[in-house]
């Protein structure tokens, strides 16, 4: 038997034996990295919310600069957040795959973060009809959120232990359907990479991850980075990071070999904000990732 043989029976081994693709929290993959550049629909989110675009012309703009995939977040589908259609789903499906560009994933804006237990309840079921809008575009992860803010009169703990099992039945749901449930570290009730982790571990599902808002961080960016990556389901990669009160550009090089030395694979969505054309912003962005990462 040849060494090359050798080396793929036991890493295939390895990844039979139970527990082996998950370790509380930690997304297990094959070593390595690799990467397919996406967009995040949130980059064109004035022309979307003032109907000058719809996702079909996401797609077409996605196409048209090489970008593989779109994350088509749910704000941007008609009547959201009631679901969608099927034909508006399939629509956009098929706009995707005769373009070559995948519809990577979607995202809701929920709280679980307040006090209303019958709001927390609308939003488990809000996550829940999204996660099937997701399966019938082919999209692999949702994107949710933990809450605004700590609740007024409770604390971070308290919201804790109401949110956490809100989550393991979303993750469910999500196993259920093939969606992985992503919470965005986002600068609101989810605040440091440490504090996101300790939600992900809590939930302990493998249908369950982070994406990775490098521009949500207010430490030492690119330490949090670095932690969080092991966690990450997918991205936002935004051209500024946060020390504290001070925003820079993003080093897209240190960003490269945090990535390289942790190892990750899957999407890489980018997305601009602020003030400016993104017809102009989000090629120019681009061509910065693609200068750096070469995708």
């Amino acid at each position: 038997m040849n060494s090359n043989r050798r080396d793929f029976l036991k890493v295939s081994a390895a990844a039979a034996a139970p527990g082996a693709l998950f370790a509380q929290g930690r997304v297990a993959r094959n070593p390595g990295t690799s990467l397919r550049l996406a967009l995040n629909a949130y980059s064109f989110n004035q022309p979307l919310r003032d109907g000058k675009l719809t996702l079909e012309d996401v797609v077409d703009f996605c196409a048209r600069h090489e970008i593989a995939a779109l994350d088509a977040t749910g704000y941007y589908f008609p009547g959201y957040p009631k679901a969608p259609d099927a034909e508006t789903v399939h629509r956009l499906k098929r706009r995707g795959f005769v373009n070559g560009v995948t519809i990577c994933g979607t995202g809701v804006r929920n709280d679980f973060a307040v006090t209303d237990a019958a709001a927390r309840r609308a939003d488990v079921r809000l996550v829940k009809d999204w996660i099937e809008v997701a399966t019938r575009l082919g999209a692999g992860v949702i994107r949710v959120f933990a809450g605004r803010a700590v609740p007024a009169g409770h604390t971070f703990e308290q919201a804790l232990d109401w949110m956490i099992p809100l989550f393991q039945e979303c993750a469910e749901y999500g196993r259920r359907h093939g969606v992985i449930v992503g919470l965005q570290n986002h600068n609101d009730f989810v605040k440091t990479a440490a504090e996101t982790i300790r939600i992900v571990d809590a939930v302990n599902s493998e249908w369950f991850g982070v994406i990775l808002d490098v521009g949500s961080l207010r430490a030492d960016p690119y330490r949090e980075i670095e932690a969080l990556v092991p966690y990450a389901v997918s991205w936002q990669l935004k051209e500024n990071v946060w020390f504290g009160k001070q925003e820079t550009p993003i080093d897209l090089k240190r960003l490269k070999a945090i990535i390289a030395q942790a190892g990750y694979r899957g999407f890489l969505p980018i997305e601009t904000l602020g003030a400016g054309d993104p017809l102009v912003k989000v090629p120019r962005f681009r061509e910065q990732v693609r200068g750096v990462f070469g995708v």
